[in-house]
């Protein structure tokens, strides 16, 4: 292309700052980003803007936060942009088959997943609560179906053993950001990278997480329970009930040892952690917070309630 290509950019959380970046860095002119409007936040719930809306005011970009993109005054607006192409990572709002093709190159997403596995809203989280040895990011073309488009380029990385929600999103994100700056590298030299469609096999949904997904069953096996606390690692976190207040669990390790204590009694106390026996093998609570607390070893909880260790052990958690 002789001209800068004009970009119109559409993200909202932290995910999408990286990508938002590797645009203003471009041999591209961003011409505006969308994000969503701000929302209530924090203790005093005041309005907080997005982080895409924070870095897009720093470099001094235009920016819309339109509630919805379905109107035809919100697609008229767009199009008064003229871009040549639209990127879109984590916005949060449906783009409709009219909006996606006002672009001349369409619409590129950034998703965080290696597709047709995890389509959908938090396939970061999903894949390691399914135990998947692998994620990555891919570069599509966006379509009006649910991540269905085809992927123009992809980037892998393997899921660690101690692999959290969060450090998999961090490392996904920039991830997202470098294949987003070599496709705009090829847009701009007129060497768009090939269009492959997805296979219609091996498609799983990342269903959005619910918090009510949180609480710990120990009914399940230890490894699960173990994914669980990693994936939901910042977020929802996951949590138990024991000594008659809730209690978050921000680490814990599945042990491969046998228990016939009923799951989710309390089989031993020591100084690497709480044990909790399961359907299948035992998980050891390492890190925990309280409600209004911070977080803490599992020690230096029961350290300050000695009256307590003797009252838990073989209790139902």
């Amino acid at each position: 292309m002789t001209a800068r290509p004009r970009l119109v950019f559409a993200g909202t959380p932290e995910f999408a700052v990286p990508a938002l970046h590797a645009c203003v860095q471009s041999d591209c002119d961003v011409v505006a980003v969308y994000t969503q409007p701000d929302r209530p936040a924090g203790r005093g719930r005041k309005l907080s803007p997005s982080a895409v809306k924070q870095a897009a005011s720093a470099a001094r970009i235009e920016i819309r936060q339109p509630e919805s993109l379905r109107s035809p005054a919100a697609r008229e607006e767009l199009a008064d942009f003229a871009p040549d192409l639209m990127i879109v990572v984590a916005y949060g709002l449906i783009l409709s088959r009219k909006l996606l093709a006002i672009p001349g190159h369409g619409c590129w997403n950034v998703h965080a997943s290696l597709l047709p596995r995890w389509r959908g809203a938090a396939p970061i989280q999903r894949a390691i609560l399914a135990g998947d040895s692998e994620s990555g990011v891919g570069l599509m073309q966006m379509e009006a179906g649910l991540d269905t488009g085809p992927v123009l380029l992809e980037r892998r990385t393997p899921i660690g053993a101690d692999e959290t929600g969060g450090s998999l999103h961090d490392r996904l994100s920039m991830l997202g950001a470098e294949i987003l700056a070599e496709g705009l590298s090829r847009l701009v030299a007129g060497n768009l990278p090939e269009a492959v469609v997805q296979s219609d096999t091996g498609i799983e949904y990342a269903h959005k997480l619910d918090k009510a997904e949180a609480r710990l069953d120990w009914n399940s096996p230890a490894t699960a329970l173990e994914r669980k606390v990693r994936a939901f690692d910042p977020w929802p976190v996951a949590e138990t009930e024991l000594a008659g207040e809730r209690l978050r669990i921000w680490s814990a390790k599945a042990l491969a040892v046998a228990s016939t204590e009923v799951p989710g009694s309390v089989i031993a106390i020591t100084a690497q952690g709480l044990d909790v026996a399961c359907a299948d093998g035992v998980l050891r609570i390492l890190e925990i917070q309280r409600d209004g607390g911070r977080r803490m070893p599992v020690g230096d909880w029961l350290n300050a309630r000695p009256a307590l260790i003797e009252g838990i052990s073989g209790r139902q958690a």
